[in-house]
């Protein structure tokens, strides 16, 4: 799925392990995701952070990016973020 195709109530898993469900429908680099880690918040999350996507069927998805996507990635990745 297409990082940009993922819609508010969208529930996965982060890279680091711990559980998100978007909260906006926005595009982009960032989205506002509740997460559930060490403490439960809302807040903004890099796409690249994203592991996987829970599906309706059960079934787990992992998220592609767009070639401007890809860009700003490797650009925020070289910054240090």
């Amino acid at each position: 799925m297409l990082a940009n195709d993922m819609k508010k109530g969208q529930r996965g898993t982060q890279v680091n392990g711990w559980s998100f469900e978007i909260a906006d429908n926005l595009k982009g680099v960032t989205r506002m995701a509740k997460v559930w880690g060490l403490y439960t918040e809302i807040g903004s999350i890099y796409i690249h952070a994203i592991a996987t996507l829970d599906m309706p069927d059960g079934s787990t998805e992992r998220i592609e990016f767009t070639p401007k996507q890809s860009k700003q990635i490797a650009f925020i990745k070289a910054a240090g973020f």
